[in-house]
């Protein structure tokens, strides 16, 4: 069986390397890739937004399924697209990727199935966006409606910090905005909590704990994710099934509601507040770096989970994971997330690691026979273990190891649920 993956982050790395140890798989196809997936994967250098080049490539080639990483071709529909040729694609519609692609359209979706989330309002000017943060109280959220790569979201301390978000918004930081949405500010702890959904049935995909700010102790400004470790200290039975009955459940059901089967992975961004869960946000398919945690625990073959769920028979398989718990740590280029040098050598030759330790490229391209660096986040060092301090005391070995001069990373990963 010959699969395509879309992406070229350290989370489509991953899914490679899932897919490279099926034995169902006969050759992996990434779109475009990075120097880690060329290791394991055939590189392919199409835009992963021209779906036209895409089809073509994959119809030539006799490729049985695609699996779509990133949200950006999701939100853009390149399922439905790709099922026009009857290609299978693994990953959701247009209609149900507006819950990541409109964070108003989640919204709308919590407000009308009564699902827990934070109090908020939407504006289209910045004129009724000023008028509305002189009543409010602060801290406050202030959030880009459409994608912003994990970026557009502002937690401002006073009316200054809050001014200044809506005015980077409206002038067009994530891109053209004709919303944006103010939210109460849920004082509590962050959780991401996965599904997977085959339209029919779903089952739970694992929860991990993700560090979305740039410094130690969680400080400084949001970034696409600097590390995660995985279960949530947070996880157990209760919460969980609060979490499905008050949150999947009512979204899966409002989708059917407007004729939309959910496919593929679901990953709900959570505040748990007094052990009570509130929807921050949807993503529509793996976190990254999330997905670096939850995939090496994985015991069930993870090409037959993809196959069942595109034929609607996930219930036919119980998925099974290990009961190592894992931690990943992201080496991010110098000024990440500002402004970052490219094009710079990383030398991995020399490091050797075990079965249980994974280096993801993120933002990493081959040139010639050299590994360069080729964004802010790039490489993925993740261990697995029964003990997380253990975990990241070894990736941080690995860390020191590889000790490139252009990098920089947290030390703290896990710092919550890890004892000093």
């Amino acid at each position: 069986m010959k699969i395509g993956v879309i992406g070229s982050g350290g989370r489509e790395h991953a899914l490679c390397l899932s897919l490279k140890i099926s034995k169902k798989i006969k050759q992996i196809y990434c779109f475009p890739g990075n120097a880690g997936t060329n290791l394991i994967a055939t590189n392919i250098n199409i835009d992963i937004n021209d779906f036209k080049r895409l089809k073509d490539f994959l119809k030539k080639n006799n490729i049985n399924s695609v699996i779509i990483g990133p949200e950006e071709p999701l939100v853009n529909g390149i399922v439905d697209y790709l099922e026009q040729f009857n290609i299978k694609a693994f990953g959701p519609n247009k209609i149900a990727s507006q819950l990541e692609g409109s964070k108003i359209f989640t919204k709308n979706l919590c407000e009308k199935y009564k699902i827990p989330t934070a109090k908020f309002g939407v504006f289209s000017t910045a004129k009724t966006a000023f008028s509305f943060l002189q009543k409010c109280n602060f801290p406050i959220v202030i959030k880009a409606d459409g994608l912003a790569a994990g970026k557009g979201v502002y937690i401002s301390e006073n009316i200054n910090e809050a001014s200044k978000a809506v005015d980077e918004i409206f002038n067009g930081k994530f891109g053209k905005a004709e919303n944006l949405l103010i939210e109460e500010f849920l004082n509590g702890e962050e959780m991401s909590f996965f599904i997977i959904s085959d339209g029919k049935s779903y089952q739970t995909f694992g929860t991990a704990q993700d560090h979305k700010r740039v410094f130690e102790g969680d400080k400084g400004k949001n970034t696409g994710g600097m590390g995660a470790y995985s279960p949530s200290r947070l996880e157990t039975k209760e919460l969980n099934q609060k979490i499905i009955s008050r949150i999947i459940k009512p979204t899966l059901k409002g989708l059917k509601e407007i004729n939309c089967e959910y496919k593929g992975f679901l990953y709900a961004g959570l505040m748990v507040v007094k052990g009570e869960p509130f929807l921050i946000e949807y993503n529509v398919r793996m976190g990254d770096p999330e997905c670096q945690t939850l995939l090496p625990k994985l015991k069930t073959d993870f090409s037959t989970i993809i196959d069942k769920c595109m034929e609607q028979k996930l219930h036919e398989i119980e998925i099974e994971w290990l009961e190592d718990k894992t931690i990943c740590i992201v080496l991010c280029s110098k000024g990440y997330p500002d402004t970052y040098e490219k094009n710079v050598e990383l030398n991995l030759e020399k490091l050797r690691f075990n079965n249980n330790q994974f280096i993801f490229h993120a933002g990493t391209k081959i040139v010639g026979n050299k590994i360069l660096s080729n964004g802010g986040r790039v490489l993925n060092i993740v261990t697995r273990s029964n003990d997380l301090k253990e975990a990241r005391e070894i990736s941080l070995k690995l860390l020191d190891e590889i000790n490139w001069d252009n990098g920089f990373y947290r030390r703290d990963i896990g710092y919550k649920v890890i004892k000093k």
